[in-house]
């Protein structure tokens, strides 16, 4: 749309609470938001002033929009909320693939209720656990709660009438309301002690467990006691493995997220009582250029909208936008108060610190599943090639990457994916010898030649025979100079049409080469996109790890390593005698020569080196 229908558009927007959704020309929603005052909230797009990052990405690809007002803002947050989950937009901070968490139901709308994995929550009486993440637990705690709560499986029609029950009554997996083992009242009972156990009141229900069981031994009714015993004995042992992490001993949620490369994902631990009772990470998507008070309000609307279950107090790791009117949000799907708060200090700072800690563990192991999922990983090399447009998919990928500091302790670092998988053994790392001064450059150029003349160098001359092995796609970590240096290399060694050179820019994730004109930017959620940040970033973490290693070895080097002849033993025993290489440097020869395994004229060499 040109600028002067946009302008008219845009002085027909209300100033009203709403939502506005941006499309693109192919009529696809790319984006939906919620304001006070759509006119101002949409007009603000358009400014320049605005157009920085991932708004100005947006709004060049914006070419129509609608809006639905609401009479308040709290209207317009749940109604966000719900397109958003709906249209899954792709510039939306959202949950990847939130349609598919699965929930643990208590079907109180039957008669003799039931548990099983629903993925859908109704307002029709039953009770609702969850959202969980993974499948393989919530299939753990349905086998947990059979055996602690033998609650019916079947969904056959309760009678009491029949003539046997089903083997589940013999292992003690079911209490047979099918035969009248147990009247309604008991098994009601015992489907409410089975939601207090999910929500994380073990205590109570091990206290009404004692009390069922003295009663029962009072009665004389041995067997029963005996049973009762024994499911008191399996819920201690969950309540033995949970964390107490609270001596406030309050229901609570603690959420934090961490970041990297684009992907967010959230971490929520669930306290009931003090206890840490279980926790669940949830992936993001879009959150790339998002700052962190955007990530969170955008998670924590769309997780308390389908959460079966919201505390009287939400700790977040840093604040969020419009507060007040999620807060006020919550508090009405609660139905009483519903406080949100971010710590600064303290016990509750250190957990939240806890959880963002655990939040980045399970990236970095989200990420490398992903990478060991061998078929993802085909695709991911077919799809680079394609990108690259390169002649077949690079079996084998080197990448390069320079540390240093200031030019000090400098290495290089190569490391090697066959496959798409990385090839530890075939990883090499350089001390950086003929640059001395702060020019990356020359030092990605050095390294490169004494790789790649290695790889040509005559068979009797070569110890190792991996070095001759050639890469199908090289990849330096940098920009447009890095690739420079590295094709000025391979001209010079005459491998300029044998081995496709590119760098990767960390910045805005672009890809330089020498054949296309600009530079390649590779879909922010393709698999090709994941595989190169992953080499990119493993090599970067070879190097930085031996640049470490050089430094740590240079900071502790003593001047005594530069005497010729003066070995760890000699020199330790001399530094065991003065205490430090002044005092060895003050000492004369004679006082030297003095120190067991120190000859006459290995004192003077240590006289005239020091």
């Amino acid at each position: 749309m040109d600028r002067a229908q946009l302008e008219k558009r845009l002085r027909t927007i209300p100033t009203r609470p709403g939502v506005y959704i941006f499309s693109n020309e192919r009529g696809e929603n790319i984006y939906v938001g919620k304001a006070v005052n759509l006119r101002n909230r949409v007009r603000s797009y358009f400014q320049k002033r605005s157009q920085v990052g991932k708004v100005r990405k947006l709004v060049e690809q914006i070419a129509d929009f609608e809006f639905i007002l609401t009479d308040t803002e709290l209207e317009a947050l749940v109604l966000e909320c719900n397109l958003i989950k709906r249209l899954r937009p792709k510039y939306n901070v959202r949950l990847r693939d939130d349609k598919h968490y699965p929930y643990l139901k208590v079907s109180f709308e039957e008669e003799w209720p039931r548990v099983y994995v629903t993925r859908r929550i109704e307002s029709d009486g039953g009770r609702y656990f969850g959202p969980y993440t993974d499948s393989r637990s919530v299939a753990m705690t349905l086998d947990l709660l059979k055996k602690i709560f033998p609650y019916r499986s079947c969904a056959k029609a309760i009678s009491g009438n029949e003539a046997r029950p089903c083997l589940n009554y013999h292992i003690r997996r079911c209490v047979a309301p099918c035969i009248g083992a147990v009247s309604r009242e008991e098994y009601t009972a015992l489907m409410h002690q089975l939601c207090l156990f999910l929500e994380g009141r073990q205590d109570e229900i091990l206290r009404e467990m004692r009390r069922q069981m003295e009663e029962a031994a009072e009665k004389l009714e041995f067997e029963r006691a005996a049973y009762l015993r024994d499911r008191i004995r399996a819920a201690e042992r969950i309540t033995e493995r949970q964390k107490i992490i609270s001596t406030a001993l309050k229901d609570e949620d603690v959420i934090a997220f961490a970041r990297s490369d684009g992907e967010a994902c959230v971490q929520i631990f669930f306290v009931r009582g003090g206890k840490l009772v279980g926790r669940e990470h949830f992936a993001l998507e879009g959150t790339k250029d998002e700052d962190a008070a955007s990530i969170l309000s955008s998670f924590v609307t769309q997780f308390y909208d389908a959460a079966a279950y919201i505390p009287p107090r939400i700790l977040l790791q840093s604040d969020i936008d419009e507060a007040s009117v999620i807060q006020s949000w919550l508090e009405t799907k609660r139905g009483d108060k519903v406080a949100i708060q971010v710590p600064r200090k303290g016990e509750k700072r250190r957990l939240i610190e806890l959880v963002a800690q655990n939040a980045a563990e399970v990236l970095d192991q989200m990420r490398a599943r992903w990478l060991a999922d061998e078929m993802k990983t085909s695709s991911a090399v077919l799809e680079l090639a394609e990108h690259l447009g390169l002649p077949g998919p690079p079996r084998r990928i080197e990448c390069y990457d320079i540390s240093n500091i200031r030019g000090t302790s400098a290495v290089g670092a190569m490391v090697v994916f066959e496959g798409g998988q990385p090839k530890s053994s075939l990883y090499r790392r350089f001390k950086i010898k003929e640059v001395t001064t702060i020019d990356d450059y020359a030092m990605i150029r050095e390294v490169l030649r004494r790789r790649f003349k290695r790889a040509t160098a005559e068979q009797d001359q070569l110890s190792d025979e991996s070095w001759r092995m050639m890469p199908d796609l090289l990849i330096v970590d940098g920009g447009k100079g890095h690739l420079s240096a590295a094709l000025d290399v391979m001209a010079e060694l005459g491998l300029q049409d044998a081995i496709p050179v590119v760098s990767l820019a960390k910045e805005n994730e672009e890809i330089f080469d020498n054949v296309h004109g600009d530079s390649i930017v590779l879909p922010r959620t393709s698999q090709s996109l994941y595989l190169v940040q992953r080499i990119r970033d493993e090599a970067h973490r070879f190097a930085l790890s031996y640049h470490l290693k050089v430094r740590r070895k240079k900071t502790f080097e003593s001047a005594l390593d530069k005497v010729p002849g003066l070995g760890p033993k000699r020199k330790a025993a001399l530094l065991k005698r003065f205490g430090a290489v002044k005092a060895v440097r003050d000492a004369s020869i004679d006082e030297l020569a003095s120190v067991e395994g120190i000859s006459l004229n290995l004192a003077r060499k240590i006289k005239q080196t020091l």
